[in-house]
């Protein structure tokens, strides 16, 4: 079954968007809107499809039923709920929302109209992810003792000064966790299970001007027992692939990006040197590091994929849109534990 997808907000990630859709073979790009006219004009005759300044009127577009949200973090509720009650399945780039009333009232509207709802998580999508998550199912690691997440990135001054709306609490909702982190904490908590508590310090060390951490340092207890430490910044020059790293009493697995730098069991499988060569090092995109453009489209295109097929299937997705609340929550409690210095239980 063909699915037609309309884009709102065409900024950045809108392009990734576009060039996911016209690389699958059952999707369709057929509206973008945006507040500014000469973004619709570019982006439509970029992509070849319709450009509306009004979202009311991309919602009427004929055939539509897939509505990606691409607007600053903070403002990503209003239009989910327009589209929602439009009866349009909605894809939220992440986060989810940058508040857990907001994520909140969006599950309820898609489970009030019916329509499915899923949030852009697309390390989930490399097939060494989905290895990690068989390999802690399979209990490879014996008792999981530490899981811990780095994200060691670099933005400069510029990219918050010209942003608009990057480095502000209203809508950016955070900084190097809510913005830049959050995909490595995604996939943190996808792995090990639900967090139990956080203890924190977050700062704001190499920018000025913004009103976000640019700095963060969390120790984690997971609800199965494992500790955890996760560091996210936008003040590491030049900066590095962001890295995950599980060890248990029977093996470890560290992740940089989608390459294996140890896959490392007690009890060796046949499989596993499969594993290794298929994973090892080797050269990847910037993995927005450095430079938020230096991504690949690709793992978008699984995702897309993937939501749609599971549409067309009537089951689940990879990412359920309860899964976006769970990054959000924990990110959440870590700047409460910042504030006010007290391990915060989730």
């Amino acid at each position: 079954m063909s699915h037609s997808f309309g884009i709102v907000g065409l900024g950045l990630i809108a392009d990734f968007h576009a060039q996911a859709i016209q690389s699958m073979s059952n999707g369709e790009l057929v509206a973008g809107v945006d507040i500014a006219a000469e973004r619709v004009k570019a982006f439509s005759e970029r992509f070849g499809c319709a450009g509306y300044t009004s979202l009311e009127e991309m919602l009427r577009h004929p055939g539509l039923d897939i509505v990606i949200i691409c607007t600053p973090s903070g403002a990503h509720m209003e239009p989910a709920l327009q589209a929602i009650a439009a009866g349009k399945h909605v894809i939220i780039e992440k986060p989810l929302e940058v508040t857990l009333e907001k994520c909140d009232r969006i599950i309820e509207a898609a489970d009030k109209q019916g329509v499915r709802v899923t949030t852009i998580f697309p390390s989930r999508f490399h097939e060494i992810s989905r290895e990690i998550k068989q390999a802690v199912q399979d209990r490879r690691f014996g008792t999981i003792t530490m899981a811990d997440a780095y994200v060691k990135w670099y933005r400069t001054q510029q990219y918050y000064d010209d942003g608009g709306w990057h480095g502000t609490l209203a809508l950016d909702g955070g900084g190097a966790l809510m913005n830049q982190s959050i995909h490595a904490i995604d996939l943190l908590q996808w792995f090990l299970g639900p967090v139990k508590s956080v203890q924190a310090y977050t700062d704001t060390l190499g920018h000025e001007r913004i009103e976000v951490e640019d700095t963060a340092v969390a120790v984690l207890r997971f609800h199965n027992g494992a500790m955890g430490v996760i560091e996210g910044s936008t003040a590491v020059y030049p900066g590095y692939l962001k890295r995950i790293e599980i060890g248990g009493t029977d093996g470890s697995v560290i992740l940089e990006e989608s390459s294996l730098k140890a896959w490392q069991f007690r009890n060796e499988l046949p499989e596993d040197a499969s594993i290794r060569e298929r994973h090892a090092a080797r050269p990847d995109s910037g993995g927005g590091a450095s430079d938020p453009a230096a991504i690949s489209f690709k793992p978008h295109q699984m995702q897309l994929q993937e939501f749609i097929d599971s549409l067309d299937a009537g089951k689940p997705s990879l990412v359920e849109r309860e899964e976006g609340r769970h990054a959000v929550e924990i990110i959440l409690a870590i700047y409460e534990s910042a504030k006010t210095g007290r391990e915060v239980t989730l």
